[in-house]
């Protein structure tokens, strides 16, 4: 503080902006701190338990807490992290709600920080000498806490606070810690220490552990507290381990069911004492810690003296009988000899029997020598080893296992001469160590030698194979190590016996290994030279290489300056720098430059950090002599300072280049990132300038959404960057000096893209330009157009224009390859993404064609750049333009989509209540069903079969009319006087073709017939089944053996075509069986949702515009059917009157565009909905009558004096032409004369008559502009989104008509197809099919393409309904998607694909996954009996017998089997069964029954 010692008066006004009163003083204010710190930017203050605790936020975004005792002294100083880099702002307070919570804030957010985390100490001796103000230990709770948070902290001795010091930490006593085992009823007397409250009146006990508890009680004064404890019962006591006499037991003090303390006490067993240590018993029983007594007669260790018998009780170790070891001479393997031992208080009798013990299983004879020595007698020992030691021991030899103390263990050493002596150095030098030992020339051997020498022997010369290092420095001190053999044979021989050249070499005893290796410090020479080395033992040996003293010469350091943080790896030039065996590069004398590598010319190593920006002399040592550089010095700068990184953000795959923006980065050789927590690993970076890093990003790991910004930290050189402030009490306080990242990095998903339209296929020719829109997600990385990479292969795609939506690119080179498909990748950093295939197409040819366009381009460039300048600028305003078009489309699409569907929804909910309500879906009766499902015009016999006898409509509009058909039960028509022989013959044929030899020879001998077409074919096989209807069980087994034959027929050529197309008969009567057997499963289950979609496709048509004479509309499925103009249609609600249907009056829904044929045909169906359709009024059968006014009325017809003419063609009225309004009144009713004037709409001439758009004309298209002709090309395909409109609305309808078809109920699939599916898989068994995609394929052919597919296609198979040909096409796209999804070849689609194809290819694979598990589902099922299977056909027979006229199928199938008479008897005969039976000759008695009459009979009818 800088104070004036006269103020001025604006002075006196200091503080007054924030303080109630300004602040002024005279007299200066002095005071020593207590505490410094230079980044301090907040400021909280709290007195707590006779401490002051203040709270200081730095700039660093760090809070500081330091406890300050009543002398203000610093007694604990803590610090955490809680912003990385950012300062703490100034306004930092407590909670006014709770104390123990501070909140403080930075740039970005604003934390609520505890001020003690106190849980952090699991001991109390932890808690308190953390010295923190707010901790505290809860005795009762066993656990470090703030005091509020501790139970009863109010009451005394509950809760110990840090300024009481840890030795008021609760501990107990045990004043007795030793117990003998064999002790009676001992008792725990405990005393408690430190702070614990009052015990008396509490629940306490003694734990021991293993849920074992002894019931305790308080003595004592509060002051002085003792426990009484019982012992925990004797049975209870935990096992002794095997190697000690004692065991430690813990106890615990338990208060209210929590152990509050715990202390140690020991267990101990003077008997285990004894047995434990059998070699000396004695000493180890008086030198225990126990209190225990040793008895010489029972040779036992007891723990009261009374169980001594002797008189003479032994109170110390020292009085106990024991062997005085002696040193004894080493003995040879395998050689006899005595040894003397020695012993003290021997109180044996010299008749005791000793034995010799020399470990396991050698022992020998003991003999007294005197009463104070015993000798063992022919001691022989043996070993493999150079040298072994053998314990001695004695024992008695009546009681083995007691022995005479030896309390330090007396050994014999054996040796064997012939083991570890490769050499003669090595076999001499073992005299040293009392080893009798001669080396045999001759052997080359090492032996015993018997009679001791009396000259020693001279060993040949030592041969020296290696030495190393090859050179030192002059100065010597290098260590050198000689390899060889007989180099010595102890060191003495060695010591002044090396030398090199005449320069001595001098031995070192600590690295000597006998006749192997010396290693010697290189005396100093004068002058470099090189010579060998010469060992002289004796006799002298040399080394083979030489040894070179030279002078190594240090020329240069680089670099010759770097950051005072160290790190910089520099490089020492010179000559001869790799000599020597030491070397040290010192930095200023005192520090080391580490990580040291070398070479001849080169020194490379790490330097350290210093602490002032200095020049500093680099001196580089070898074997710790004077240094051998001169005048090399190394700069210390600054530490680089790195201000700011850009961007702060990061994809999770990492990789985007981070820029380091600072100064002072060219010291810096190397750098690298890390992201703490969170990232993989460390990414190394690059320096560009002396101001620019760039770094990747790492990737990371454990990322969640709203994650806190990661710290960032930066090594250069190694060395973690820090700011160059000082961190003050390091010293003081150095597990408090935590480092704090200045930098933070935030992740984020990594960026999504995808293809404009999102397809994977694009088509390509190559030579032609290739630009990509790529669609971008929106994402929050804020990313730049040059940090975008896309690709197609390996050639780049340039990058043009970058949005937030979209990036274009084009390529500019040829993608001419090998390779006809390329993946189109697109990378951001490390995140790589292949977001399509590119497909390129053409071949030689196309690139002939590009060579020539590309000439006459060149040719006439200039011409084209001038159009290209025109042309860029209008195709630029024409795709902005295209661009809004496409924007608004999406929106006006999902907006039809979302009222479509609810429109439809409503719509649809009505029609359910109707049906509900009236008489429900209009099914065909069974016999209908079939006739229609058998003759869908297969036969000119009945290609009448749909035509209903005209209605002579009466006022009763809903009388039902019969349809027809020659097969229906009926009088067969024939005349009387043929009847006889002709059902005589037709009742024989019939017995024929219940015989099914016959039948089957007869069916395989049409077939074989070249001009029995597949008309023919399906003909009979429907014939059949009508012929056999009521014996389905029979029929069902010709099929199977038909079946049998045609798959026996495919497995030898292809077995996946079985089935796939109707060509023979047996495929039509598995059509026919199928209809048959699903007809009531097709009623029950999926009747239902198979009107209601054909109703919504109906309704979804008839909300827009629809051309009454093209019959193309608005709203389709199918894009042949698409009216592809923009026709604006708005809706009229009409009030009609019409007496039929059981209605008189209703409000219509129609279109001001809709002809009054649509406007009649919307009427009728709304009147007639719960009618069947064969029963409604026909269109011209009505007249519609409009209401002007209360006097004016007008016919409305299609064409009459008002159409209008354009372009030479009439358009037809339509309700705007008529300008009918919303709500008019209208009244239909039944002609009374049939308007024959116009036939109907649809087969009018186009050349004459119009609707909604004018037919194509060249002509009229060439007086066009060129932007109008250029809008027809290519504008009326955007109207192809509605067909995803009208799907979207639709497929609610469609998913559950699927469902309903893929779906079992109950757990039980119809009962044919478990038993044809169960059927195809025998048969597969059989041949050794295997492969499950023909399995599928044979069941997708049998079923849903041969059944289903026919239903979806022709609802007038089983609804009394009218399929127009809109709905018909609309029908076959979704009869297509449902092949597709039964099918297993993948569906490669592509722009150019069919869009029929292309509207349902995102559910395909849905659907597919339904079917195989409806074939799964049908697979795992138990198979049926034939029982079963004969129960149900039986039933379907007698449910609908007597529906079919016999007779008249068996006269049509004569007509065949008359027709190839002569081609069926030769097979018949042929055969060798229905030979046998004369199958033949009842065929010739048909044929002559049925030829008397038959040509007469039938020119009669």
């Amino acid at each position: 503080m800088c104070v004036s010692p006269q103020l001025q008066p604006e002075q006196l006004d200091c503080g007054a902006a924030h303080l109630q009163h300004p602040l002024a003083i005279v007299n200066p204010v002095t005071a020593t701190p207590v505490f410094t710190y230079s980044g301090r930017t907040a400021v909280a203050v709290a007195n707590i338990n006779n401490y002051t605790v203040v709270f200081l936020g730095t700039a660093s975004g760090g809070l500081l807490k330091i406890n300050l005792d009543s002398t203000m002294k610093v007694i604990s100083r803590r610090s955490i992290s809680v912003a990385y880099g950012e300062p703490v702002h100034p306004i930092m307070q407590f909670d006014p709600s709770d104390s123990t919570y501070l909140y403080l804030m930075t740039s970005y957010q604003m934390t609520r920080v505890k001020v003690a985390a106190c849980n952090q100490y699991s001991t109390c001796t932890e808690c308190l000498a953390a010295a923190d103000a707010y901790c505290g230990w809860c005795t009762m709770e066993t656990r470090c806490s703030l005091q509020r948070e501790c139970m009863n902290f109010t009451g005394a001795n509950f809760w110990a606070s840090a300024s009481e010091g840890v030795q008021q930490c609760p501990s107990m006593t045990i004043l007795e810690p030793e117990i003998n085992i064999d002790k009676e009823n001992p008792v725990l007397i405990i005393q408690i220490n430190g702070t614990i409250p009052n015990l008396n009146g509490t629940n306490i006990s003694c734990d021991y552990g293993n849920n074992i508890h002894t019931v305790a009680r308080v003595a004592g004064d509060y002051v002085n507290q003792f426990i009484y404890c019982s012992l925990l019962p004797r049975e209870k006591y935990p096992t002794f381990p095997d190697d000690q006499d004692h065991v430690v037991v813990e106890t615990a003090l338990r208060v209210n069911s929590k152990n509050i303390i715990r202390a140690n006490f020991t267990i101990y067993d003077c008997k285990r004492t004894g047995n434990i240590y059998p070699k000396r018993a004695c000493t180890s029983c008086l030198s225990t810690r126990w209190k225990c007594h040793w008895c010489p007669s029972s040779y036992a260790c007891v723990s009261n003296h009374s169980q001594c018998d002797d008189a003479l009780r032994m109170k110390k170790k020292i009085d106990c009988p024991r062997i005085v070891p002696a040193s004894l001479d080493p003995m040879p393997t395998g050689v006899s000899r005595d040894i003397t031992i020695s012993l003290a208080n021997a109180t044996f009798s010299k008749e005791t029997a000793l034995e010799c013990h020399f470990g396991t299983d050698r022992t020998f004879e003991a003999r007294w020598v005197n009463s104070s020595a015993v000798e063992c007698v022919h001691v022989l020992l043996h070993t493999s080893e150079k040298s072994h030691l053998f314990p001695v021991n004695l024992q008695l030899k009546d009681r083995p296992d007691r022995f005479i103390d030896s309390p330090e263990t007396m050994t014999v050493e054996v040796y064997n001469c012939a083991t570890g002596s490769a050499d003669c150095s090595q076999c001499l030098g073992r005299e040293d160590l009392g080893h009798r030992c001669l080396w045999s020339e001759s052997s080359s051997s090492c032996r015993l030698h018997s009679e001791p020498p009396q000259v020693s022997d001279v060993c040949p010369a030592p041969e020296i194979r290696k030495i190393e290092p090859l050179r030192g420095p002059l100065e010597g001190g290098t260590l050198l190590t000689i390899r060889g053999t007989n180099l010595g044979r102890r060191f003495s021989d060695v010591l002044g016996a090396v030398r090199i050249g005449s320069v001595q070499c001098t031995p070192l005893p600590h690295r000597y290994v006998v006749s192997e290796a010396i290693v010697c410090q290189t005396g100093e020479a004068q002058e470099a030279f090189s010579d060998v080395v010469t060992v002289n033992v004796s006799r002298e040996g040399k080394s083979r290489e030489r040894y070179s003293y030279v002078l190594p010469v240090v020329q240069s350091i680089a670099p010759l300056n770097g950051p005072k943080a160290g790190g910089t790896r520099v490089t020492i030039r010179g000559s001869r720098l790799d000599v020597g065996s030491e070397l040290r590069v010192l930095v200023n004398t005192s520090k080391q430059c580490t990580d040291l590598s070398r070479n001849d010319s080169t020194i490379t190593c790490t330097m350290p950090s210093a602490e002032l920006t200095t020049a500093v002399r680099v001196c580089v040592q070898f074997e710790n002599k004077s240094c051998a550089s001169h005048n090399i010095t190394f700069k210390y700068e600054k530490n680089p300072i790195i201000s700011d990184i850009n961007p702060k953000k990061s994809q999770i795959s990492g990789g985007r280049i981070i820029t380091l923006e600072g100064r002072g980065f060219e010291l810096v050789q190397n750098v690298s990132m890390v992201v703490r927590g969170i990232g993989r690993e460390q990414t190394s970076c690059k320096v560009h300038t002396d101001t620019v890093i760039t770094c990747p990003s790492p990737a990371a790991s454990n990322i969640t959404a709203g994650s806190k910004p990661a710290p960032v930290d930066f090594y250069l050189n190694g060395r973690l960057y820090a700011d160059d402030r000082p961190a003050l009490d390091e010293e003081m306080y150095p597990e408090e000096a935590l480092h704090i990242s200045k930098f933070s990095l935030e992740y984020y998903a990594d960026p999504q893209f995808s293809t404009a339209k999102k397809e994977k296929w694009i088509k390509h020719h190559p030579g032609e330009p290739l630009t990509l829109v790529i669609h971008k997600e929106p994402d929050s990385l804020g990313l730049e157009s040059n940090e975008y990479q896309v690709k197609i292969g390996l050639i780049s795609c340039e990058i043009q224009i970058v949005s937030d939506k979209v990036i274009h690119c084009s390529v500019n080179e040829s993608l001419s390859t090998s390779e006809r498909q390329l993946p189109v990748t697109i990378q951001v950093g490390k995140f790589n993404y292949t977001i399509a295939m590119l497909h390129l197409g053409g071949g030689e040819t196309a690139i002939i064609v590009s060579i020539v366009i590309c000439s006459i381009l060149l040719v006439l460039s200039v011409v084209a750049l001038f159009v290209f300048c025109t042309k860029s600028r209008r195709a630029e305003r024409y795709w902005q333009k295209t661009l809004l078009q496409m924007e608004e489309m999406e929106s006006q699409i999902r907006e039809e989509i979302r009222k479509g569907f609810a429109e439809l929804q409503t719509d649809m909910t009505d029609l359910t209540k109707e049906l509900n309500r009236s008489q429900g879906i209009p099914f065909l009766e069974y016999k209908h069903f079939v006739t229609r499902t058998f003759f869908p015009k297969c036969s000119s016999l009945y290609e009448e079969c749909y035509i209903l006898p005209s209605q002579q409509l009466s006022s009763q509009v809903g009388s039902q009319v019969q349809e027809t058909h020659p097969l229906l039960v009926g009088e067969w028509k024939i005349p009387e006087n043929c009847r006889p022989n002709m059902e005589e013959g037709i009742s024989l044929f019939s017995t024929l073709l219940n015989n099914k030899h016959f039948l089957i020879v007869f069916v395989h001998a049409l077939e074989q017939q070249k001009d029995f077409a597949v008309r023919d074919r399906c003909n009979l096989a429907s014939l059949l089944t009508i012929a056999l209807h009521g014996k389905l069980e029979y029929y069902t087994s010709i099929m199977k053996d038909l079946l049998v034959d045609l798959i026996d027929a495919s497995a030898s050529k292809n077995p996946k075509l079985m089935l796939r197309r109707t060509e023979s008969v047996v495929e039509k009567m598995l059509t026919n069986w199928m209809s048959i057997c699903m007809y009531s499963y097709l009623r029950e289950t999926v009747g239902e949702p198979f009107f209601l979609l054909i109703c919504a496709i109906k309704q979804q048509i008839n909300k827009g515009s629809i051309d009454a004479i093209t019959g193309k509309a608005r709203y389709t499925l199918n894009e042949e059917w698409l009216l592809r103009e923009n026709i604006e249609a708005k809706p009229r609600n009409l009030n009609v009157s019409f007496q039929g249907c059981g209605m008189d009056s209703l409000s219509v829904r129609a279109m001001d565009t809709d002809t009054l044929s649509q406007v009649k045909e919307k009427i009728l169906e709304a009147f007639c909905k719960n009618v069947p359709y064969s029963q409604w009024p026909r269109v011209e059968d009505v007249d519609l009558e409009w209401f002007a006014t209360s006097t004016d009325s007008y016919i409305l017809r299609d064409l009459d004096d008002t159409s209008v003419v354009e372009d030479g063609r009439k358009k037809l009225n339509t309700l705007a032409h008529y300008k009918i309004p919303e709500g008019a009144s209208l009244a239909m009713s039944l002609s009374d004369k049939k308007d024959t004037t116009l036939s109907r709409v649809k087969d009018l001439d186009t050349e004459k008559y119009f609707h909604l758009v004018l037919p194509t004309d060249e002509s009229i298209e060439h007086k066009k502009s060129h932007r109008q002709s250029h809008r027809k090309k290519v504008l009326p395909e955007i109207y192809l989104t509605r067909l995803l409109s009208t799907k979207g609305t639709l497929q609610k309808f469609l998913d559950d008509l699927f469902k309903a078809i893929l779906s079992i109920r109950d757990d039980k699939p119809p009962v044919a197809v478990k038993y044809f599916f169960d059927f195809l898989e025998e048969q597969a068994e059989k041949r050794g099919i295997t492969d499950p995609d023909t399995m599928h394929i044979w069941k997708t052919n049998s079923l849903p393409l041969r059944f289903w597919v026919n239903i979806l296609k022709n609802p007038q198979f089983v609804f009394d309904i009218d399929k127009t040909d809109h709905i018909d096409a609309c029908l076959s796209v979704i009869a297509q998607a449902f092949i597709d999804a039964c099918s297993l070849s993948d569906l490669q689609l592509g722009k150019d694909s069919p869009t029929n194809k292309l509207l349902y290819a995102k559910e395909i694979p849905e659907y597919r996954k339904i079917v195989q598990r409806y074939y799964k589902q049908i697979h795992d099922m138990p198979p049926l009996s034939e029982q079963e299977m004969n129960a149900h056909l039986a039933e379907e027979s007698r449910k609908y017998r007597n529906e079919f006229n016999t007779n008249v199928a068996m006269a049509e199938i004569y007509k065949y089997a008359k027709r190839y008479r002569s081609q069926i008897v030769a097979a018949l005969d042929a055969n060798p069964t229905t030979k046998r039976t004369q199958l033949q000759h009842k065929f010739e008695q048909v044929i002559a029954l049925m030829e008397d009459n038959i040509y007469e009979c039938c020119s009669e009818a």
